[in-house]
């Protein structure tokens, strides 16, 4: 990996000799290595184009043949300014630099400002594969009031395998994108009268639903109690929650200046209102109450992303409420619960465990005690080394658990997490009564597994590239007459399968057959039936199977059992056998 961060570095020195070469005027800023590659910032008069970066890649690719070496030197501070003269971004870092004497590496006749590492020998970078990708908008130093730069990024790897498995899973990403799937498959839309807020189609909020009775189903088995909550909570809520001082500048306030309302950003103070609102025992326990109300939390408009990063969502919440003595047993509840969720979809996830922080709040032995557990459990399901041990991160109410999942290109989403908290109980006074009536204080268990309905399904539309599994298609079959005379047939077709939880579309318009296959394949409908008089007069479907397997003459009712055992079951792969 230091080898790889090496060549990327010092290929950011011959991209920016390449510009230098290329333009005039040029003022050179920064050009670090980076993940997957490297950038370089410049101040040029004239705008760089996405059809100049194949210039100046070969332009790099000719200054790479040349014989020489990366060399590093110092100059005293005096020097560097008198040597960089006329490079005033190199002068604002000359300035900065603490030591009296700054690095300078010198390749061939590119001299910059750097500390390096490089290479050795330009001969290193010979067998690195490259490519200039973008050219963006860059504020010098991240900051808006400072000029805005032209940042070519480009990307690098040791091998041309590497970069060109790189190159597919881009394209591979840009074409799974789900803020371009969502609205071809008429799942969602968002507008700028409402930044960051999804509208939910009709198709969307089939999938959104479908979801949620999954959801609703397994945790009622688990003994799960839902509740609803307000939108609005006065500000004395959010000030015993820690909320107001916390996270008042994300969070949507109106009412009146003396007694505002915040529209929640977090469900857990309506959760610890439901459980304060009689007194509790210690036969309740653990008392598990789950939500999936709406969340609003205001977010720099710049950082808003289709549905992974939104300011109006759904968060599959439960709060539940144990005994110390229940930690180990809540959590490997959770877990399963977990394991059952990614499951279905194929998903795998990776565990982090993030421990006590410097500013953790709480008695230091049921810290001990909580992490000792955690750890356990851990090594228990994943393995010693199946978990990522993450020191000193945990909330300063409580350790947690994050859960990351990884869709199919490899790419790793934070969805699920469960959280230990000793403290919100505390700061709302929960009690339980013990088996001696003594009052206990409770532990308090925050918990997703979806995370966001938003982001879920944002994710599910790229990890699936919006080829869902049958069971949670919003149109599960397609039905297509052959003509007219074939109506009536795919009217009774349409009851029949709505008779038996299955989600069927008619297309009886004026189109032409395969226009209308077309369209249903476009959708990505898993069964496309085709009805003309032969199936009519038989009662049977010929099905084009989503991938282009066609298969005929299957008898109506054997569709609509291979269906309901898909749905019954929640496989995940199509049956393409009938």
């Amino acid at each position: 990996m230091q080898d790889i961060m090496r060549i990327r570095h010092s290929l950011s020195h011959v991209m920016a000799e390449a510009v230098k070469e290329i333009y005039k005027d040029v003022k050179l800023a920064i050009g670090p290595a980076i993940d997957n590659g490297f950038y370089y910032d410049f101040d040029i008069p004239q705008a760089i184009l996405p059809e100049d970066l194949q210039k100046i890649e070969d332009k790099m690719k000719e200054i790479i043949k040349k014989d020489f070496d990366f060399t590093q030197s110092f100059m005293t501070k005096e020097e560097a300014r008198k040597f960089f003269a006329n490079e005033p971004y190199k002068l604002e870092l000359i300035q900065g630099i603490q030591d009296e004497k700054v690095s300078i590496y010198t390749s061939g006749d590119f001299v910059d400002l750097c500390a390096g590492p490089h290479v050795e020998s330009s001969k290193e970078l010979r067998s690195a594969a490259f490519k200039l990708m973008s050219i963006a908008g860059a504020y010098w130093r991240g900051d808006s009031k400072n000029k805005m730069l032209q940042r070519i990024y480009a990307v690098c790897f040791a091998s041309k395998e590497e970069l060109k498995k790189y190159l597919f899973e881009i394209e591979e990403a840009k074409r799974r994108d789900h803020r371009k799937l969502g609205p071809e498959l008429d799942l969602f839309f968002l507008d700028d009268t409402a930044p960051g807020m999804p509208y939910w189609l009709p198709h969307g909020l089939k999938l959104y639903n479908k979801l949620l009775a999954f959801w609703r189903e397994e945790h009622e088995a688990r003994g799960y109690q839902e509740f609803s909550g307000p939108q609005l909570n006065s500000r004395k809520l959010w000030e015993t929650s820690g909320h107001w001082a916390h996270y008042k500048d994300n969070m949507f306030i109106t009412g009146e200046e003396e007694n505002p309302l915040a529209l929640k950003p977090m469900n857990c103070p309506n959760s610890i209102m439901v459980y304060k609102h009689k007194v509790r025992s210690y036969r309740e326990l653990p008392l598990r109450f789950c939500d999936c109300d709406r969340l609003h939390r205001k977010e720099i408009s710049g950082t808003l992303h289709g549905l992974l990063r939104v300011q109006s969502f759904t968060q599959d919440d439960s709060h539940n409420y144990i005994r110390d003595t229940q930690i180990k047993s809540e959590i490997n509840s959770i877990l399963d619960i977990a394991d059952r969720f990614y499951d279905i979809f194929g998903i795998k996830y990776h565990a982090v465990l993030s421990t006590r922080p410097e500013d953790y709040m709480g008695d230091i032995n049921l810290w001990n005690k909580a992490e000792s557990e955690l750890k356990e459990i851990m090594t228990e399901r994943f393995g010693k080394d199946g978990f990522e041990l993450n020191e000193g991160d945990g909330a300063f109410y409580g350790p947690k658990i994050d859960l990351l999942m990884t869709d199919a290109l490899g790419r790793k989403w934070q969805t699920g997490t469960i959280q230990l908290d000793f403290q919100l109980p505390r700061n709302f006074d929960l009690t339980f009564a013990n088996e001696k009536g003594e009052l206990e204080v409770p532990v308090m268990v925050h918990r997703v597994i979806y995370g966001s309905f938003e982001r879920f399904i944002g994710v599910l539309i790229e990890h699936f590239a919006g080829a869902f599994p049958f069971w949670l298609c919003p149109t599960q079959a397609g039905i297509v007459p052959v003509s007219e005379n074939n109506f009536e047939y795919a009217k009774e077709v349409a009851t029949v399968l709505k008779e038996n939880g299955i989600t069927p579309e008619i297309d009886l318009s004026q189109n032409g057959m395969g226009a209308k296959v077309n369209s249903f394949r476009k959708m990505k409908v898993p069964y496309t039936l085709i009805l003309g008089e032969k199936e009519q007069n038989e009662k049977t479907v010929s099905i084009k199977i989503r991938g282009g397997k066609q298969v005929n003459d299957i008898p109506l009712q054997k569709f609509v059992e291979v269906c309901k055992k898909q749905n019954k079951d929640r496989t995940l792969n199509l049956v393409e056998e009938f």
